[in-house]
């Protein structure tokens, strides 16, 4: 038996609302990144678009904030909220592929492991991240770094359309035809101007794919790092791999005695002809002793799923960084080279992925996501078992963030940051800000939609002390759990 004021929500929508004293409460409240315990006062379990429609402005008229769910691997945990509530799309996971038209319609609560399967009936895809369950809708607004950006340009660069709930609860659809100042705004600005209930994406001819994956000693990781950077210079656009550094995983090409050990790893796909595939590889496994590596013809959705064992675990403790590199330079290097020891558990991954190619072939006022004039995008992606190596874990990382961080870039990769880098999103969003922080202004002038790594409206931004969110209802950031936020 819900409460009065969520009964009123349930008789405007079909899907399930969950409140607190629900069987299915504690289930619905969590995302992937354990550390994060938030409890909200109810989770919409949306069924369809009225749904949303409807939530939005049950949402406004309570004064209650809102947050959006799609995959859930936000590390901030922007997918929940203490005491408002959740727009959780986790059974909206359809995807409809046109293949005479390569376009794919896909909705919010997709993985690239759903979008995948989907696409690759056709032999068709379009680039994604590099973990299946990552949501389709929260990396596309972010970006969306993948293997397949050098050849087809981030996820955002992919977007045809997208259907969006504003802050007043209206409906509308962006596209270069409709609503193009929101269109642009979607490609890299992450949740900040609605909520996205369909998005549709071009298609690329991709099928089988040739993957490589090389693990050298950590130790010899500068070395490997210069290699890599001319290598993937100078190759093709159909090479996508990135550079890593890793504890060895229990993998069967890797000899036991490296397992847990501090590594440097090249993985991805060679895309074009299949056969001329080893040649492309040959580079690097001639760049230092290999302790193990796997070469093989692949389905490119299997290359999408290889890694969710490791880092796509949900209720793993998890705390990240990112930031972009102009070039991969022997200091960086050896910045990653001092710290790879220091990598929490084997389902940490610190990558420098290359975003050159098609990324940078697009004008960087083009779309929202201003960073096309840098060769790469560091992230580290720490996570790990155990609530008590929290304070330690989240030290290294931060450590390790600063030290490589006198080499980047003053903005990140914004999928990647965490919820104290909220001061970083002018620097993030570089160029395109001021922009952005108008059309927030026209879109969403009170800030409803603040649960995300948040760009303040112009008229806000402006003014003396907007440091805090204009939303009348509206928390500031909660502290990281390092900062004295609970954790669970």
């Amino acid at each position: 038996m819900g409460s009065e004021r969520f009964n009123v929500l349930r008789e405007q929508v079909r899907g399930q609302v969950i409140e607190e004293d629900d069987a299915e409460y504690d289930a619905a409240r969590l995302v992937y990144n354990g550390m994060i315990n938030r409890r909200p006062a109810a989770v919409l379990r949306v069924s369809q678009v009225a749904d949303v429609l409807a939530a939005v402005r049950f949402a406004r008229g309570l004064g209650i904030e809102v947050a959006v769910r799609g995959g859930g691997h936000s590390a901030p945990g922007f997918g929940t909220v203490d005491g408002g509530l959740v727009l959780d799309f986790s059974a909206r996971r359809g995807v409809r592929v046109d293949p005479a038209a390569r376009l794919a319609r896909v909705e919010p609560g997709a993985t690239w492991a759903d979008y995948n399967h989907a696409t690759h009936a056709f032999g068709l895809a379009s680039t994604g991240g590099i973990i299946g369950s990552t949501g389709v809708a929260g990396l596309t607004l972010g970006g969306g770094i993948g293997y397949l950006s050098r050849k087809y340009g981030l996820s955002c660069d992919n977007l045809a359309s997208a259907d969006v709930v504003l802050a007043d609860g209206t409906f509308v659809t962006a596209s270069d035809e409709e609503n193009v100042d929101l269109f642009w705004a979607l490609r890299g600005g992450s949740g900040n101007f609605g909520v996205v209930t369909s998005m549709e994406f071009r298609l690329h001819p991709v099928d089988m794919v040739h993957v490589g994956i090389m693990f050298f000693d950590a130790s010899a990781g500068a070395a490997v790092g210069a290699a890599y950077r001319e290598w993937i210079a100078a190759e093709p656009d159909e090479m996508g791999a990135f550079l890593g550094f890793h504890q060895g995983p229990p993998v069967p090409f890797l000899p036991e005695e490296w397992h847990g050990k501090p590594v440097a790893v090249i993985a991805g796909m060679w895309t074009g002809d299949l056969d001329a595939g080893p040649a492309h590889w040959q580079p690097m496994l001639d760049a230092g002793t290999v302790l193990g590596s796997f070469f093989a013809p692949m389905p490119y959705p299997a290359l999408n799923i290889m890694f969710d064992g490791l880092s796509g675990v949900p209720g793993l403790q998890g705390y990240w960084k990112a930031d972009f590199l102009r070039t991969l330079s022997e200091e960086a290097l050896r910045t990653a080279v001092e710290y790879a020891p220091g990598i929490p558990s084997v389902h940490s991954a610190n990558h420098f992925y290359p975003i050159d190619g098609a990324v940078q072939r697009v004008a960087p006022e083009a779309t929202a996501f201003a960073y096309r004039d840098v060769d790469f995008a560091p992230v580290i992606a720490a996570q790990w078992p155990d609530p008590a190596e929290n304070e330690r874990n989240i030290a290294w990382v931060r450590e390790y963030w600063s030290a490589l961080h006198e080499f980047s870039e003053p903005g990140g990769y914004l999928n990647f940051q965490d919820a104290d880098d909220q001061s970083r999103i002018e620097d993030t969003l570089g160029s395109n800000y001021a922009r952005l922080a108008h059309l927030k202004a026209k879109y969403d002038p009170d800030n409803f939609f603040h649960v995300n790594q948040n760009i303040k409206p112009a008229a806000a931004a402006a003014t003396p002390g907007s440091e805090a969110v204009p939303h009348e209802n509206a928390a500031p950031p909660a502290a990281h759990p390092a900062e004295g936020a609970a954790t669970s």
